[in-house]
């Protein structure tokens, strides 16, 4: 796929920011087990947290391939900073995009863009993971608005946001959207979780206890809820990817680099056979999971074809390649790297604890399987319709 000129121009400035802003603080990040304001200052000097937010609102107004550059480079550099953007561009920001009335995008864009308040995604619950039809957060009518109570869990920038997307249940079987600004009375982050990978990013659980949203504040009808949410997984699953492809080329990367300098028998292990099997079948995976991801970037910008040229289902054969991509690349890092690679010292033990991460977030691989299965067999004839002769 060629890019134009100004897709490779921003493609490089991420590069850089990744390689400047980022890396030098990986490490860290994920031993204190936080990131830090100064990283989301800067990321919002240089326009990232407006990425999918039209330029009438402040943002960039990026093409979906182009945001995709942006995240996996941004991933490259760490994945807890990527996911905290990619959950506030993809999943809070271009909700608000698509869903959103004239006011609510001109009051809640711009402060989206400049930073000012970052997104959260509030739909998962301790027993509505994969299902989100069991969500229980309930949301009930208080003069013109409404309170929502309930417990959300894995809330990506639940303590740091200044505007969340939640769902709670509106009727039977009907689940709402709602843009919940924050700080608000009710709003309480409680259990930050202690997770394998991606540790610097802020993932807590949060206690909704009568939370106050104006009905100005309801995206779409108040029974649109499901589909509202639908739509918006398959845009972060197609980020996700791109996070995963991201984590695998710097696990690439790694191992090439060690490979190269590491000497056993007197000459370095690059020249094994055993080594350039690994190096190379790396490479042609890391290749193959870009091209699906942008494959479904496309679908992302034309929201063309039904079925298995759904975004639904281009989206979730993007994130169910790149997230078994990424972690089978950093397995075979850790493995090049031998005895040193299990050390927290080098960067692959890392790697590959944060490619596990996008196996599981935003819908695990066997249900990806299940939605990719699903869409293939959508637009086909029932087989008790078919005659056998």
């Amino acid at each position: 796929m060629t890019l134009t000129a100004e897709q490779r121009e921003i493609q490089a400035l991420a590069r850089e920011f990744a390689e400047n802003e980022i890396r030098p603080r990986a490490a860290e990040w994920d031993q204190a087990r936080a990131l830090d304001d100064a990283v989301f200052a800067k990321l919002a000097e240089v326009g990232f947290l407006g990425m999918t937010i039209p330029e009438e609102h402040g943002g960039l107004g990026l093409d979906p391939l182009t945001y995709l550059l942006v995240l996996e480079e941004l991933a490259w550099g760490d994945a807890a900073v990527a996911l905290s953007v990619a959950v506030h561009n993809g999943l809070v920001a271009a909700t608000v995009v698509r869903h959103g009335t004239p006011d609510q995008k001109r009051d809640l864009l711009p402060a989206l863009a400049s930073g000012e308040r970052l997104g959260a995604f509030a739909l998962s619950e301790p027993q509505a993971g994969s299902d989100v039809g069991a969500v229980a957060t309930a949301a009930t009518r208080d003069g013109a608005g409404w309170r929502l109570a309930g417990e959300k869990r894995w809330v990506t920038n639940g303590a740091r946001a200044g505007l969340a997307v939640a769902f709670a249940r509106t009727g039977d079987r009907k689940l709402g959207a709602f843009l919940v600004e924050l700080p608000a009375a009710g709003w309480t982050p409680t259990n930050r979780e202690l997770t394998m990978g991606f540790r610097g990013s802020e993932t807590v659980s949060v206690e909704l206890s009568g939370v106050a949203v104006p009905g100005t504040r309801v995206l779409g009808d108040p029974e649109s809820g499901f589909r509202i949410a639908m739509e918006a997984l398959d845009q972060g699953r197609v980020g996700l990817a791109a996070q995963a492809v991201g984590i695998a080329r710097a696990a690439l990367e790694h191992a090439v680099m060690y490979a190269l300098g590491r000497e056993q028998f007197d000459q370095p292990i690059a020249r094994f056979g055993g080594i350039q099997e690994k190096l190379a079948e790396m490479a042609r995976r890391v290749t193959a999971a870009r091209l699906v991801t942008h494959h479904a970037g496309a679908a992302m910008a034309e929201e063309i074809g039904s079925g298995p040229d759904s975004l639904t289902a281009r989206a979730a054969i993007a994130k169910l390649t790149a997230s078994e991509t990424a972690s089978w690349v950093a397995d075979e890092a850790v493995q090049i790297f031998g005895g040193y690679g299990y050390m927290r010292d080098y960067p692959v033990e890392k790697l590959m604890r944060d490619a596990k991460g996008t196996e599981i977030f935003e819908g695990t691989s066997e249900i990806l399987r299940l939605v990719i299965a699903r869409e293939l067999l959508r637009d086909h004839p029932s087989t008790t319709d078919r005659r056998v002769t």
